[in-house]
């Protein structure tokens, strides 16, 4: 394993499963959960996420399962109520709620959220990538919130173009803002997949999680061109070197070190509701 690999992707999965288009009942999106940390490929996994409305169900089904540390991702809508439920939750000492999750609120309403956030815990807010970033980035510069793109979904209008994804990148990390993606990036590396596993399923372009990270880092460093930028989130393999101890695309270079910062205080994680998925592309590509 190379690691520069292993720290561009280490923890790198927040594992979806109840969500589109997978879909799973809780009891089948935890067993998966415990198989996949026990996986020689559980150093990508993060966090199990879940909605606040399923952690009674979560809760009484937790018992069945012998895995001895749950990292919660929970999302919420940003109802006062939920907040306050998150706090004076006790599931037990197996479980630790590691991130917040909030559905898109306006920027007013996150102004309002954020001093109620429980210490501790990671809280990302959806911006719509559609939407005009600056008055959600302006809320969340200078806090330790965090925003949360998406990057996909059942439909092919969820997806964002490839100007939109380097705009969105290039503004969290001009504001200073770290950020996690959601959705639609099950494979490494960009090209035209089926939205569900329905046979007559359309299919549409999906953007490449190895692009989306190596990116990132790329950003973060201030070492790469919004044009290149464009070339790089369409990039397919052969563009790319990576090495031991770096990453390298076209004449474009980061080094371990770079990588592990870009990780720890930009991009964050993406969420997947299929953790296989990504690990199976990657054993193609890599070998494994």
């Amino acid at each position: 394993m190379l690691a520069s690999l292993k720290a561009l992707l280490t923890s790198v999965v927040d594992y979806a499963g109840l969500f589109p288009p997978a879909k799973l009942d809780l009891r089948q999106a935890m067993e998966n959960y415990v198989q996949d940390s026990a996986s020689p490929y559980a150093w990508m996994l993060n966090r199990f996420v879940i909605p606040i409305s399923r952690l009674s169900e979560f809760a009484e089904l937790l018992s069945a399962f012998s895995l001895k540390h749950w990292s919660l991702s929970v999302i919420l809508s940003g109802l006062q109520s939920e907040i306050d439920q998150v706090r004076s939750l006790n599931i037990g000492n197996k479980v630790a709620i590691a991130a917040l999750e909030f559905s898109p609120l306006s920027p007013s309403a996150i102004e309002r959220v954020l001093p109620d956030l429980p210490v501790g815990v990671e809280a990302f807010f959806e911006i719509p990538f559609n939407s005009d970033l600056k008055p959600y980035l302006k809320v969340l510069r200078h806090t330790s919130a965090a925003a949360k793109i998406r990057t996909g979904g059942a439909t092919i209008d969820a997806f964002p173009s490839v100007t939109q994804l380097s705009q969105c990148i290039f503004s969290f990390a001009e504001a200073q803002v770290p950020f996690k993606a959601t959705a639609g990036l099950h494979h490494p590396l960009p090209a035209q997949y089926p939205l569900t596993s329905e046979p007559d399923s359309p299919a549409t372009l999906m953007h490449g999680f190895l692009n989306v990270a190596t990116l990132a880092a790329l950003v973060y460093w201030q070492k790469v061109t919004p044009t290149e930028a464009l070339e790089l989130l369409q990039a397919s393999s052969n563009t790319f070197q990576f090495k031991q101890n770096s990453i390298c695309w076209r004449d474009r270079y980061i080094d371990i070190l770079e990588i592990e910062a870009a990780r720890q205080h930009f991009f964050r994680s993406f969420g997947s509701c299929s953790f296989q998925e990504p690990v199976n592309d990657l054993k193609h590509i890599f070998n494994w």
